[in-house]
C-alpha cells in the first residue's frame, strides 16, 4: 500500500530558472571584460579570474540546462522524469570548480620568481566592475541556494568569482601603491585556495544524493520510533529514505500492523497516520508504505532490516 503527497509540477531548482538566465548573462559580460582587461594590463590574477569565470559560465549554463530538463514530466521508464539531472549537473559543477582551482594554483606557482609587469589601474577598474556584478548575481541566487543543490552550485561559483574579483582589486591597490607585483601572484593563489573547499562541499553533497544516503535531517532511528508509535503498528522493516533531487526526499517501509486493526478495517487510518507523522516531523511527504499482517512475516525474504 502506498501514499504519495509529493508534488510533480516541477523541481525546486526550476523555480529559479529566470534568475539563472540573468546570472549567466551577467557572468558572460564580466568574462569578456576580464579577458580584455587581462590582455591589456598583463595581470595573471585577472586572467586567472577570467578562467574561473569561463568555467563558471559553463557551470551555470549546465545548471540552467539541467533545471530545464528536470521540468519534463515522468514518462515511460523514467518514473521520476529527468529530476536527477539536476544532481548530475551539481556533480559536474563541483568537478569544474576543482579543475579551475587546480589550474589557477599551478599557474600562480609557475609565476613565482618571474613576476610580470602589471597595469594596476585597468586591473582595479575591471575587478571593481566584476565585484559589483558578482554581488548582484549573489543577491539573485541567495534564496535558491538553500533549496536546490543545482542553484547552490551556481551560487558557489559566483561567490568564488566575487572573492576572485576582491582579491584582484586588493592586489591592484597593493601594486599601485607599492609597486610590489608579487601581489598579483598571491591574489591568484588566494582565488584557487578559496574555491577548493566550496567545490568539495558541493561535490560531497551531490554524491550523497547519488549514493541514496538518507536526507540531511532525517534520522532513520528516529523515523522508526515514530512509525512504531502509531496505534496498531507492531513493527517496521525495509526502511529506506533517500533524495531524488533537491527538495524531493522520499521514504519507503514495510510496516507490520496488528491483526485486530486490520480485521477492524483500520488499515486506511494507520496509513493516513503514518503519512501525516512523516510529513509533519521529518518534512518527507513522498512516502510509500507496505502494510503487512502479523502472519506475513513467514513469507518475507530472509534478509531485511
Amino acid at each position: 500500500m502506498g501514499h504519495d503527497h509529493a508534488a510533480h509540477g516541477g523541481t525546486v531548482g526550476g523555480a529559479h530558472r529566470r534568475r539563472l538566465i540573468a546570472v549567466l548573462a551577467l557572468t558572460l559580460l564580466v568574462l569578456v571584460a576580464e579577458v580584455v582587461g587581462a590582455v591589456l594590463s598583463g595581470s595573471l590574477a585577472l586572467l586567472a579570474d577570467a578562467g574561473h569565470m569561463t568555467t563558471d559560465a559553463a557551470g551555470i549554463a549546465l545548471a540552467l540546462g539541467a533545471v530545464t530538463l528536470a521540468q519534463r514530466p515522468p514518462r515511460g521508464r523514467r518514473t521520476f522524469g529527468w529530476q536527477r539531472v539536476e544532481i548530475l549537473a551539481a556533480v559536474a559543477n563541483g568537478l569544474l570548480l576543482l579543475g579551475v582551482a587546480g589550474y589557477v594554483l599551478i599557474e600562480a606557482v609557475l609565476r613565482i620568481g618571474r613576476p610580470a609587469d602589471v597595469e594596476p589601474g585597468l586591473m582595479m577598474a575591471i575587478a571593481a566592475v566584476g565585484l559589483v556584478v558578482n554581488l548582484v548575481s549573489l543577491a539573485l541566487l541567495h534564496r535558491g541556494r538553500g533549496e536546490s543543490l543545482n542553484v547552490r552550485g551556481a551560487y558557489l561559483e559566483v561567490l568564488g568569482d566575487a572573492f576572485g574579483s576582491l582579491a584582484v582589486l586588493m592586489a591592484g591597490v597593493v601594486i599601485a601603491t607599492t609597486g610590489w607585483t608579487y601581489a598579483d601572484t598571491l591574489a591568484s593563489l588566494a582565488i584557487g585556495v578559496l574555491v577548493v573547499p566550496r567545490a568539495w562541499r558541493l561535490l560531497r553533497e551531490a554524491l550523497d544524493v547519488l549514493l541514496e544516503a538518507a536526507p540531511r535531517g532525517v534520522d532513520l532511528d528516529d523515523v522508526r520510533s515514530h512509525i512504531l508509535g502509531v496505534e496498531g503498528v507492531l513493527g517496521v522493516h525495509d526502511l529506506h529514505a533517500w533524495t531524488i533531487t533537491s527538495g524531493l526526499p522520499v521514504l519507503s517501509a514495510h510496516v507490520v500492523v496488528s491483526d485486530a486493526a486490520l480485521e477492524a478495517g483500520h488499515g486506511g487510518r494507520v496509513l493516513d497516520a503514518l503519512c501525516s507523522c512523516l510529513g509533519a516531523h521529518f518534512d518527507v511527504e513522498h512516502c510509500t508504505f507496505q502494510l503487512e499482517a502479523e502472519a506475513h512475516a513467514d513469507h518475507e525474504a530472509p534478509v531485511h532490516d
